[in-house]
């Protein structure tokens, strides 16, 4: 047995194991820098320039909190709109539209920048977990073709567990160069002494660039988010 063990590796030559750990350690310092610079602004982009934004909306209060957020945004800064809900959630994609309607009533255009998409859950609720790997890997690489698509510069999001694999797919992005976006959390109101299962990843993992709470509470707990009071 070690005879073959020593036949194997003898393959290996020197060299490439030394390529392995350069390419390993490129790698490493790769995703290290994007965590350093995440959440700090663009030196080089006009302050005029529109910015592609993906919203990603969840079902009850997620939306609602979502578009009180988006009520105060500069909507010809963070342009086109992309909206995002899971495929099961027409009511949130049904709101999204009725308040860029608003926008093109109280705007004077004909219409706005926006597009509606729906993405694939990973898991439904009372799924098994056996048949939800399965839907996971769909959910994945639904997430990734539009993302492909959209490679959008600003992603907003607070909570639903849609966000998760589009965030990370940003992410990841962001290490192999083809789009810098930033991510902004906002964690929900309902939220009062610990973060939601999505919050919790993107705040450990240091996806989201800029991380939101609603109570002082979580804000002492989690340092490097930002307490911005009820937004509801």
């Amino acid at each position: 047995m070690e005879s073959r063990n020593g036949f194997c590796f003898s393959y290996l030559s020197p060299n490439f194991i030394t390529y392995i750990i350069v390419a390993f350690a490129i790698c490493i310092l790769r995703v290290l820098y994007v965590m350093y610079h995440s959440g700090k602004p663009f030196r080089h982009r006009s302050a005029e320039q529109p910015l592609s934004t993906l919203i990603v909306l969840g079902s009850g209060g997620h939306t609602a909190e979502m578009l009180n957020v988006l009520s105060v945004l500069q909507k010809g800064r963070f342009a086109p709109r992309f909206y995002i809900a899971a495929a099961t959630d027409n009511m949130s994609l049904l709101k999204a539209r009725r308040m860029e309607a608003s926008i093109t009533e109280t705007s004077g255009f004909k219409e706005t920048s926006s597009q509606f998409m729906q993405i694939y859950r990973s898991r439904e609720v009372g799924q098994s977990y056996i048949t939800s790997v399965w839907t996971t890997l769909i959910a994945i690489a639904h997430a990734f073709w539009l993302m492909i698509r959209m490679r959008p510069q600003v992603i907003l999001c607070n909570g639903p567990g849609t966000c998760v694999p589009l965030c990370v797919i940003a992410f990841l992005f962001k290490v192999v160069g083809i789009r810098w976006s930033s991510i902004f959390y906002v964690e929900s109101i309902a939220r009062v002494k610990r973060l939601s299962l999505s919050g919790l990843l993107l705040y450990q993992l240091r996806i989201a660039d800029q991380f939101y709470v609603q109570w002082p509470k979580l804000q002492r707990k989690y340092p490097r988010a930002h307490y911005v009071g009820c937004l509801m």
